[in-house]
């Protein structure tokens, strides 16, 4: 998958997509308004078109728990961050919306930030740069079943309609 890079660490829900839009409860659109105060001909992402893998710096998604910080990222495409590290309501609302949040160490973390081609492989939790070199990453179990199912936590409850009404019937 091709990837860019924006190695700055604690980037807030605030930098990812700003208040201005938060007007909103569609998801559509929101791709657009990514980084928009950022943006401009030396931001990383305006240089790298059709990139599904941010590797990010530290913290990234830090701030408040706004949950449009991931629809952006999807809606611009991206189907993975890699950092060392995310803010822990972030990495909740990105795995609730289908982007896979990757953590890596340091030393895997500062190859991948020099990579344009990662391959993110969440059955084996596996993340592998061009040169070979692998970095597993960790994933909880209900997550990954999610993601590779493509639902989300409401879409998996309604796949169990029919064992929850055979419980309910006993």
């Amino acid at each position: 998958m091709r990837s860019v890079a924006l190695p700055i660490a604690n980037i807030d829900t605030d930098q990812i997509i700003p208040a201005k839009f938060l007007v909103t409860t569609d998801k559509a659109g929101l791709g657009r308004a990514l980084f928009a105060n950022w943006r401009g001909a030396d931001f990383p992402l305006d240089r790298v078109a059709g990139a599904e893998v941010l590797v990010a710096g530290d913290n990234f998604g830090c701030g408040s728990s706004r949950e449009h910080a991931p629809w952006a990222l999807v809606g611009a495409g991206f189907r993975a961050v890699i950092s060392t590290s995310f803010a822990d309501i972030f990495r909740s609302n990105a795995l609730k919306n289908g982007l896979l949040p990757v953590v890596v160490n340091a030393s895997f973390h500062a190859a991948a930030l020099e990579a344009d081609d990662i391959d993110v492989d969440l059955v084996s939790q596996t993340v592998t740069l061009k040169s070979g070199r692998a970095a597993r990453f960790p994933i909880d179990a209900f997550s990954k079943r999610c993601l590779l199912g493509g639902v989300d936590e409401l879409g998996y409850l309604m796949s169990q309609e029919q064992a929850i009404t055979r419980y309910e019937s006993r």
